[in-house]
């Protein structure tokens, strides 16, 4: 039986809605955004007319149960909020007001509506460029098959809910967010192979070569909605676990069997429905990487220059023993003695490094200094991965 909202409760959003100031571009730059639990959120497709439209409903912890889900190809939602009073119960957001793209930390509301369109035999929520129509449509969830009725919306691997931020405060807009949207591949994965992609923003970048070198192998790539490659942003933790991986699938010889998803969290603040939740479980797995002394990994935190040559370290062993050949990182050039690690945690695996064909550098390749607990930048980290890459290609 097909549900409609009720008049009462869609006036009582319009109002709701109504009274939220529009977004601007400078309020676009300055909103952030925070994690949320997934299970409390679901995507629907929602019966409008003849087609339908986007509904999110968020379930309040420990209050009546806001909707249900039975069937699959697709999964019929029964929005229960249409039953009963829902305030304080559930919220729901219904319209451009309440949700919007974001990616790789920007808003892209401005750009870009969220549509359910009807393609390949389901229904699918797309991301529509407002003013390009030439655009193609960023793919974020399907419903598995077509209906008439409410549907639930899987979304695409690496996309997951999250809320806007202003100034440190939480506010009721839902965040469709992708923090790994490049060339299709979540985290930094390939651009399908556009070995001739010019990015505006590199021309004078210290790391022009290697990036473009790095965007031809395919482990991570620029941002096809503007044509950048945005050398200065910092990567996250997840999305250099996901580089490393990418780029260790490119080794001959080397078999990396990356699950798609996981049935458990690899860590307390990794939830099973995260984009990088297999990612990290399988890096965990292969002493890849580690959590935090309070057994968190903070997968959307920028990883710092140390931490990324952790990472760099037991990667490279790593696909060294998938080789047949030693784990040991033998020297290839002369130890570089910085001016800033004696003291640091990362001291030693930083000197080595730096002397496995210059993975650790200095900062912007000038004087002494490594600068280990400043944030990666993404020309660093696309330089420093290819140098391990082609270090472990040339081990035998």
């Amino acid at each position: 039986m097909k549900l409609k909202l009720p008049l009462k409760l869609a006036a009582l959003a319009t109002a709701a809605f109504s009274a939220i100031a529009p977004l601007n571009s400078t309020q676009a730059q300055t909103f952030g955004q925070t994690e949320v639990t997934q299970n409390n959120f679901v995507a629907v497709a929602s019966p409008a007319g003849t087609s339908h439209k986007l509904l999110i409903i968020e379930q309040i912890p420990g209050q009546r149960q806001c909707w249900s889900e039975s069937g699959s190809n697709p999964t019929i939602i029964n929005p229960l909020l249409t039953t009963f009073d829902f305030s304080g119960h559930c919220r729901r957001n219904t319209d451009s007001n309440g949700y919007s793209i974001r990616a790789n930390g920007e808003d892209l509301g401005l750009d870009y509506q969220l549509m359910v369109v009807r393609r390949e035999g389901e229904l699918q929520l797309v991301g529509a460029h407002r003013r390009d129509f030439s655009k193609p449509y960023i793919v974020i969830g399907r419903t598995g098959g077509l209906t008439n009725d409410f549907a639930k919306i899987f979304l695409e691997p690496g996309w997951r809910f999250t809320k806007r931020t202003y100034n440190g405060s939480t506010l009721g807009h839902v965040y469709l967010t992708n923090d790994g949207l490049t060339g299709g591949n979540p985290g930094g994965g390939n651009n399908g192979g556009n070995s001739d992609l010019a990015f505006r923003d590199i021309a004078n970048d210290i790391y022009k070569d290697e990036i473009s070198e790095a965007v031809e192998i395919g482990f991570i790539a620029g941002f096809k909605e503007d044509n950048t490659f945005r050398p200065l942003n910092a990567l996250t933790r997840e999305q250099v676990v996901s580089m490393a991986l990418e780029a260790v699938k490119t080794i001959p010889n080397v078999n990396v069997n990356v699950p798609t998803s996981t049935s458990s969290r690899p860590y307390p603040d990794v939830e099973t429905s995260r984009w990088s939740a297999a990612k990290i479980q399988w890096a965990k797995q292969n002493n890849i990487v580690s959590g935090y002394p309070d057994g968190n990994f903070r997968p959307a935190q920028a990883v710092t220059r140390a931490e990324l040559m952790a990472i760099q370290k037991r990667t490279a062993e790593y696909a060294k023993t998938q080789r047949g050949l030693s784990s040991k990182l033998n020297a290839k050039q002369t130890a570089k003695n910085f001016s800033d690690t004696a003291n640091h945690w990362g001291s030693v695996l930083v000197t080595e490094m730096s002397a496995y064909c210059g993975v650790a550098s200095p900062l912007n390749e000038t004087g002494n200094a490594f600068y280990p607990d400043r944030s990666s930048q993404r020309n660093y980290a696309a330089a420093a991965t290819l140098r391990m890459l082609n270090c472990v290609k040339s081990d035998n």
